[in-house]
């Protein structure tokens, strides 16, 4: 069974930064993608970003751009999410999902992949 678990979310003053996680379990890590999706109240939940499953390079939406960072450790079955320089438009839960099919890309789209975390609650105060 394929686990994936975020922790790390809190509250952060505006131009703070929190250090997400997320540990998987139940596949072969090293071979998937994993993506960063964020969902605000009253909105659809939209890509952050992702490591390739190789670790070798990383995407980024336009939004997050040179304040997050995204890396992985496939030795420990972890991937982060460093969150710099925080605007209150980040507030979101943030959630860590699986990429459909090995050796597959990062994608910007939620139906590509198949395995979601619960998800941890980022608020970022005025």
């Amino acid at each position: 069974q394929v686990q994936l678990i975020e922790s790390g979310g809190g509250l952060v003053q505006v131009g703070g930064s929190l250090r997400l996680s997320c540990a998987a379990s139940g596949r072969t890590f090293s071979r998937y993608s994993i993506g960063w999706f964020r969902q605000a109240p009253g909105k659809e939940r939209e890509f952050v970003g992702g490591s390739r499953w190789s670790g070798t390079s990383t995407n980024y939406a336009d939004s997050v751009k040179g304040r997050f960072t995204i890396s992985r450790d496939n030795a420990k079955n972890m991937v982060y999410l460093q969150m710099n320089s925080l605007k209150p438009e980040d507030t979101a839960v943030y959630y860590c999902a699986s990429r459909t099919g090995m050796w597959a890309a990062v994608s910007t789209e939620r139906s590509d992949y198949d395995y979601w975390g619960q998800g941890t609650q980022v608020t970022v105060s005025s």
